[in-house]
């Protein structure tokens, strides 16, 4: 990627539940396309491994908005704790529209990026609210569970039961998957090395808030009615292929477009070649200028005259300013393994 210059910048803001939450945005000083709001994976956080994402777009004339989840990046809680999913939700939509109110960006289309867990929080700010949103990319999403991982009822049940003892015990077994995740070995260990990044076993209740909510999404694939591009390596062994296929089936969108890479693996845009990332950008970015512009009478009305929900007032706490080129060593996003799956179809 050549080395050119947007503007950064950074704030804190409170939810309501009164945490502080970290934002950042990357800034065109070309004219604004469109408005992008990045959707960061389960431990993963926007300023240091979406830095690149948000700086890309940006050098096409996207203004790129993200935030870290309450627990996760530099927002404030319990590292890596979701007590509810719908909280994470919530505080996407009510800072994402807050961005989308201001007088500069009434009429900009706008548009949800969402990695890995990422993409179950889009597409559930989609279900929240239907006609907002004028269309998501979804690289390597966690939308379904596979066949292969659903754990038996039985076992759900017990969990349940413990979650209530103990929701904040890092009890969930699981494997290292950061060397499945990520190909080029440069980029898998500026992830280790990034402090930022939770790297730690899943909390009780974190996982269980997971499962829970990509069996919800699953149940409500034929529900997605927004345009969208899902992208996911054939390789993947972090999340399933199937699941990208699941969403391309099931949806109900009349504009919508899949792409498996062949022999690509988890994190497409960050842990790839440099080669293999630059494709995963062009084709990204190639589908946003396509449909930045192409949005109907209604959606390019003001959105908030049309009864769509109020977005609460958040309250900035600080805020940092900078610019310069940028580079980013890739970015990390968990998700559920599952097996690998020949290309069903492709742009």
């Amino acid at each position: 990627m050549n080395n050119m210059t947007v503007e950064y910048k950074e704030e804190q803001i409170k939810n309501s539940r009164g945490a502080l939450l970290f934002t950042c945005r990357w800034l065109p000083f070309s004219p604004t396309k469109a408005l992008v709001f990045l959707c960061h994976g389960y431990g993963m956080e926007c300023s240091g491994f979406m830095k690149e994402c948000g700086t890309r777009l940006a050098n096409a004339g996207y203004a790129v908005f993200g935030i870290d989840y309450e627990g996760h990046g530099k927002s404030k809680g319990d590292r890596c704790y979701i007590k509810k999913f719908e909280n994470i939700v919530n505080d996407c939509s009510e800072f994402f529209k807050s961005i989308c109110a201001q007088e500069e960006y009434r009429g900009k289309s706008r548009f949800l990026y969402g990695e890995s867990m990422g993409g179950a929080v889009a597409l559930l700010l989609h279900r929240k609210d239907p006609s907002f949103w004028n269309g998501a990319v979804l690289v390597a999403p966690m939308c379904k569970i596979s066949e292969k991982l659903k754990p038996h009822p039985v076992v759900i049940n017990i969990l349940t039961k413990m979650e209530q003892v103990i929701p904040r015990w890092k009890i969930v077994p699981s494997k290292d998957v950061i060397d499945s995740a990520f190909k080029d070995p440069v980029k898998r260990e500026a992830v280790r090395n990034n402090k930022l990044i939770y790297q730690d076993k899943p909390r009780l209740k974190t996982a269980l808030e997971v499962l829970r909510t990509s069996m919800s999404i699953e149940n409500g694939l034929n529900e997605v009615r927004l345009p969208f591009f899902v992208l996911h390596g054939e390789a993947d062994t972090v999340t399933d292929p199937e699941v990208s296929k699941a969403l391309y089936e099931k949806a109900r969108s009349t504009d919508k477009t899949i792409k498996l890479y062949p022999g690509m693996w988890h994190g497409l845009t960050a842990g790839e070649p440099d080669e293999n990332v630059e494709m995963v950008f062009a084709d990204i970015i190639g589908w946003l200028d396509k449909r930045c512009n192409a949005v109907t009478l209604d959606q390019s009305l003001d959105p908030f005259d049309q009864g769509s929900e109020e977005c609460s007032d958040n309250i900035v706490i600080s805020m940092a300013k900078a610019t310069g080129g940028t580079q980013a060593n890739g970015r990390y996003l968990c998700g559920l393994k599952g097996p690998c799956a020949r290309p069903h179809s492709a742009m």
